[in-house]
């Protein structure tokens, strides 16, 4: 029997009494509406082959690949593989990783802000777990926002900001292949209103961000880092400590996140990834965005 239980006082739902290989489409309708209350779901338990976890995110929109092709799973590119151990999907080759991988999303972010159109969804399944470390951070931007203070909200309010992968840092762009280090920066507002609960949210992606349309240098770095000290948080709103198999999916439109990245580098921690798109978006559509920018 479905069950919907609250994590904290600000996001998240833990969702049981349910397998997502056989939920029917009235179990998925409540479980979607707790998805836009509590923005964060946790199952936990659940035994998903590669097809299962892909078919469960098409279920919440379109799935798109991610832009680390070397991550992307080599018959299954929609879904991509993070893995400590195998940096290169299509070399397959193990060796022990580097400090800068164990920290790789150490930082509060929002998924896909270099893209030109931005994750609906983000879902994780855990397939290997460290002995310890390795928590995610989950904090609710319906609520950084609402806590500026007013004279920040008209501040931002129309303003743009740019990204890319990697940020202004160039954090991990040699897991990019040589065309996409180059490509231009996408462009988002920075107040956003959500397309389905109508609130106003912040978008704001400290990691990737580049600098806010429209002001000089210094007047950007100021927002930059005054943005980023509302964004990041030492605990979050939620923090989850995984156990294998466990599936969590979040709204990516209005939730901002971190990994702890505090796990023994020698021990494995295995999760695969999809990002879901609104209903309706196409291949195309991605392609007419950057146009735009070009």
């Amino acid at each position: 029997m479905l069950k919907i239980r609250p994590l904290s006082a600000k996001i998240g739902a833990e969702i049981s009494g349910v397998d997502l290989k056989t939920l029917d489409d009235g179990d998925f309708a409540e479980i979607y509406a707790a998805f836009l209350d509590r923005i964060v779901l946790v199952f936990r338990g659940q035994d998903l082959a590669m097809e299962d976890f892909l078919a469960h995110g098409r279920r919440y929109g379109p799935v798109r690949p991610h832009i680390v092709q070397k991550s992307r799973h080599p018959v299954l590119p929609d879904l991509m593989v993070m893995d400590n151990k195998i940096v290169d999907t299509k070399k397959g080759a193990e060796k022990t990783p580097s400090v800068n991988l164990v920290k790789r999303g150490a930082v509060w972010h929002t998924d896909t802000s270099y893209d030109y159109v931005t994750a609906k969804a983000t879902q994780l399944y855990a397939r290997a777990i460290p002995s310890r470390g390795g928590d995610t951070l989950f904090s609710n931007a319906y609520a950084i926002y609402d806590a500026l203070p007013d004279t920040l909200k008209r501040r931002i309010e129309g303003l743009r900001a740019s990204y890319k992968y990697g940020g202004r840092l160039k954090r991990e762009v040699q897991l990019l292949e040589d065309e996409d280090r180059v490509r231009p920066a996408a462009v988002h507002a920075l107040v956003r209103v959500h397309p389905e609960t109508g609130r106003k949210t912040i978008y704001f992606n400290p990691g990737q961000v580049m600098e806010v349309e429209g002001l000089d240098r210094a007047e950007s770095d100021d927002l930059i880092a005054t943005l980023t000290d509302y964004v990041e948080s030492p605990d979050g709103d939620y923090r989850h400590a995984w156990q294998v198999d466990d599936l969590i999916i979040w709204d990516n439109r209005c939730l901002v996140h971190a990994a702890t990245g505090d796990y023994p580098p020698e021990e494995r921690r295995i999760h695969w990834r999809a990002s879901m798109m609104e209903h309706g978006w196409t291949p195309a559509l991605e392609a007419e965005a950057r146009m735009a920018l070009a």
